[in-house]
């Protein structure tokens, strides 16, 4: 999923459409997949691979937004005299994806599925992400089923993943789920949901790990005019990102203890990155007092307060150094820890979305039997590193030319207003240009000063006058006044 999501609403849907299919058109974005990949993924939809062990009995349930079809996991939760015993099952893109095929191919091209703030450009044919590969309800199907047990205290105790059938019973969505946690009337297998998620939030708050709840950006048209506005994330959704999360963390130790595998790594933040993000905070008007860390900082926030909300979606930016580290033949790599999370952490929940978590579940499901991982994986680890980053370097610039675009057709009426606003940005080779964060709305975009006017005041907050808001070119700038 993006790290930022943005979508757009009602009226404001119409104007923006041209110039995202001008977007997609610049970035090359592959949309229609082709007649031999289609051919074999009808194929893969009535022959998959389907494994022994049969699971179908366990009630599995799914938790997504209401909409979803591409459903990645289904769980089921229970208690145990010495804690819980999670079970995660994750779709088995293996057994519909044949290596060295076309379905194969293509998803090498594509890498991760593109998030549009009109819609997506999926990683697999919708035949098989959005049908016979996914854990929609009542269908069986085959999936990497994961079993992690927990202490009382939400401590992993054991952990086993094998490839199952499955069939889960019902398709959940957010709202629903939260508000049958509040009222007290979810069933034990949906209640603990809560118990522990609220558990490995301790679990994280204890090593120093940090999640970002960060809101849902909306533009929408009201008045005439283009308003952004933010959804702030349920509790319900935090505690079921904590289930991917002990997952990820789980198949993280089982690769290092196997000696080869795969790991999402993310250094310590810089303290360049930090300083902006200071100044990003005094721009929005949020204390942050130098003896409060950055993680107390976070746990602090309501992202149902718009700034704060403004604010959480900038710290995303402290995420950009990740990436994607494999070690084989026992050697462990230097970096094996995500800094956010504080451990180390790999991507094996979303296959159906990102390619890497497919060869992660099988280095997992390699590991747990005590065999040799298949040839094709072990073939394709070296060059997984740089694909991914590939990819997600696509699917970043995306992100933010869409964000660009949003930011401009919220403004576009409004070029010659000006605006409070903080410098949170200088270019050191050209220190008239930088970027500005406005203090309503929570916008932050390119500014340019004058020639001869002098260096921009980092740090400091001024007045500044909106030059150009065009959604067609996606640009927004600023000068001082």
């Amino acid at each position: 999923m993006p790290r930022r999501q943005i979508r757009v609403t009602g009226a404001a849907e119409a104007p923006l459409r041209a110039a995202l299919r001008a977007l997609r058109t610049e970035l090359d974005v592959p949309e229609a997949f082709g007649p031999e990949v289609l051919a074999e993924a009808e194929r893969a939809a009535r022959e998959p691979t389907l494994p022994a062990y049969d699971a179908t009995d366990i009630p599995l349930f799914t938790i997504d937004p209401p909409t979803s079809t591409d459903l990645d996991q289904a769980m089921h939760l229970s208690r145990r005299p010495e804690g819980y015993r999670v079970r995660y099952a994750i779709a088995d893109v293996a057994a519909f994806v044949a290596p060295g095929g076309a379905l194969d191919a293509e998803a090498h091209r594509r890498v991760t599925t593109l998030y549009f703030p009109d819609g997506k450009i999926p990683l697999h044919p919708p035949l098989l992400s959005e049908g016979a590969a996914s854990l929609l309800p009542d269908q069986t199907c085959p999936a990497v089923l994961w079993t992690v047990d927990l202490d009382a205290d939400g401590r992993p105790t054991a952990t086993d993943v094998r490839r199952a059938l499955v069939r889960s019973r019902a398709k959940l969505d957010y709202e629903s789920v939260q508000k049958q946690l509040d009222a007290g009337t979810a069933e034990e297998p949906l209640a603990l949901l809560k118990d522990i998620g609220l558990l490995r939030e301790q679990q994280e708050v204890a090593r120093g790990g940090i999640s970002l709840n960060v809101p849902e950006q909306e533009i929408a048209e009201r008045d005439g005019a283009y308003e952004l506005a933010y959804r702030a994330p349920l509790p319900a959704e935090g505690w079921n990102a904590q289930i991917s999360l002990l997952t990820g963390m789980a198949a993280a130790e089982l690769m290092l203890a196997y000696g080869t595998g795969v790991l999402r790594t993310l250094p310590a933040a810089p303290d360049g990155a930090v300083g902006r993000l200071r100044r990003t905070a005094r721009a929005l008007r949020i204390d942050w007092p130098h003896h409060v860390s950055y993680a107390e900082l976070i746990r602090s926030l309501d992202p149902h307060l718009p700034h704060h909300a403004a604010f959480l979606q900038e710290c995303t930016t402290l995420l950009r150094g990740a990436g994607y580290t494999v070690f084989r033949g026992g050697v462990t790599p230097d970096l094996t820890t995500h800094a956010a999370v504080a451990a180390p952490y790999t991507h094996c929940t979303a296959p159906l979305r990102r390619l890497v978590d497919r060869y992660a579940s099988e280095l997992c499901l390699a590991a747990a039997a005590g065999v040799e991982p298949p040839e094709w994986v072990l073939a394709a680890l070296d060059d997984l590193p740089k694909r991914m980053a590939e990819g997600t370097r696509r699917a970043g610039t995306v992100e933010r030319e869409c964000v660009d675009i949003v930011e401009a057709a919220l403004l576009k009426d409004r070029v010659g207003e000006l605006f409070d606003a903080t410098v949170v940005d200088v270019q050191e080779r050209e220190p008239t240009v930088g970027t500005v964060q406005l203090e309503s709305p929570a916008v932050v975009a390119r500014i340019k000063s004058e020639e001869g006017a002098g260096t921009l005041p980092l740090g400091e907050r001024l007045r500044v006058r909106l030059t150009q808001a065009d959604p067609g070119s996606s640009k927004v700038l600023f000068a001082p006044v």
